[in-house]
């Protein structure tokens, strides 16, 4: 399997999916910490990737996204953005409002 179709099958197997470097738990950064932190805030129910101990997918991952940086948010399939776009929408409410949409948009893409 190639890299972008494991990224894609990633992708397809979970619904929310953070890209970041380490854990939600043991971040390796503080834009990863501060966008795991922002998430968890939001909902426990969510995949991690820690792009430092997978690095094929840290070098191809801003290829696939034309996304240069991590952490990387996607919901259902679709970049969200990185640690300032998921902080901007935690303080203005809409993550909330993705995260409790998230599952039901799923069905319909």
């Amino acid at each position: 399997m190639d890299i972008f179709s494991k990224i894609e099958k990633q992708l397809q197997e979970n619904v929310i999916i953070l890209y970041m470097k380490g854990s939600p738990e043991h971040p390796s950064c503080g834009f990863s910490a501060r966008a795991a932190r922002a998430l968890s805030s939001c909902t426990s129910n969510f995949f991690y990737i820690d792009v430092l101990k997978h690095n094929d997918i840290r070098l191809a991952l801003p290829k696939y996204s034309k996304w240069p940086t991590f952490p990387q948010l996607w919901v259902n399939k679709r970049l969200i953005g990185g640690c300032d776009i998921i902080l901007e929408m935690l303080y203005s409410g809409e993550l909330l409002d993705l995260v409790k949409n998230c599952y039901n948009n799923k069905q319909e893409s």
